[in-house]
């Protein structure tokens, strides 16, 4: 489940390592919005307290879920999340998620993407989740230009819910799962490049009218963009508070310093950066904050 950090990456991209960290949700009832997380998709609860409940594996924390009642809720027309994407070791570790989902919760749908088997689904307060696998990177895809090639076709899903075999209902995803990628609801494509691939240091992978997939290290994405709804205003409210890009090391935060400070001296998208003591963070256009720190 790497991202195949033997493929070097060219000096003015992120380096191979790279992959997602950690996502926050600013949510109005953190009860019910942890046990969703919790018993739906599976996570553990690492740390708890009356306003804040970070979920993860193992020792691992993958989720923050921040109380914040008198946020209002995402209006129809915030940029933000589309979701958040979950990737589970196996086949069987998915058909295990899809039962969970089965007897707790409702799928709102399920994908073959060619590289991956997904699931779809919302929790309480309408936030996207993507529970997916990948296909062995052999099996991928790809254009004669090399780019990692994608489709939306149906899931065998009685094949990944017998995937499980004869094992017991699973209460927790394996410990190796993590967030493979983030995918964003954004106002402008152009804009969403300038800070993502010019910035940050992505590389383009497939494209459409009103998407992008970005990735690092040759990973069909960790991060997809899209216009399909029409978004016209900056994140607010409930939602997405922010989420991490992980770089290898120190030289590679510094990179993306370098690349931003370019990229607000020749262009005109707007976006801010701060310090943080363990890196950086960027606050986007859409107002989507990508915190960028080493591991």
């Amino acid at each position: 489940m790497d991202t195949d950090a033997s493929r070097d990456a060219p000096d003015d991209r992120l380096p191979a390592g790279t992959r997602i960290g950690r996502a926050a949700l600013r949510v109005a009832d953190l009860d019910e919005t942890t046990a969703f997380y919790r018993d739906v998709v599976g996570l553990a609860v690492l740390d708890r307290d009356d306003d804040r409940a970070t979920l993860g594996v193992a020792e691992t924390p993958l989720l923050v879920l921040e109380r914040d009642p008198d946020s209002p809720e995402r209006g129809p027309t915030d940029a933000g999340l589309f979701h958040t994407a979950f990737r589970v070791p196996s086949r069987a570790a998915l058909g295990e998620a899809l039962a969970r989902v089965r007897d707790r919760w409702r799928l709102d749908g399920a994908s073959d993407h060619l590289v991956s088997e997904a699931l779809y689904l919302d929790d309480p307060e309408g936030n996207g989740v993507e529970i997916y696998r990948d296909r062995p990177r052999e099996e991928w895809p790809a254009d004669d230009d090399g780019t990692i090639r994608m489709a939306t076709e149906p899931l065998d899903i009685e094949g990944v819910a017998g995937a499980t075999g004869d094992s017991a209902f699973a209460d927790r995803v394996p410990p190796s799962t993590d967030v493979g990628h983030m995918h964003l609801e954004v106002t402008s494509l152009s804009a969403f490049e300038a800070v993502y691939v010019d910035g940050l240091g992505f590389e383009v992978g497939m494209t459409g009218p009103n998407v992008r997939f970005v990735a690092a290290g040759g990973y069909h994405h960790h991060l997809g963009a899209n216009t399909w709804q029409g978004r016209t205003t900056p994140a607010g409210g409930r939602g997405l508070a922010w989420f991490e890009v992980v770089v290898p090391d120190a030289t590679a935060v510094e990179a993306v310093r370098d690349r931003l400070d370019a990229v607000a001296v020749d262009g005109d998208i707007e976006f801010v950066v701060d310090e943080r003591e363990d890196g950086i963070a960027v606050t986007d256009a859409d107002g989507i904050e990508i915190r960028v720190r080493t591991e």
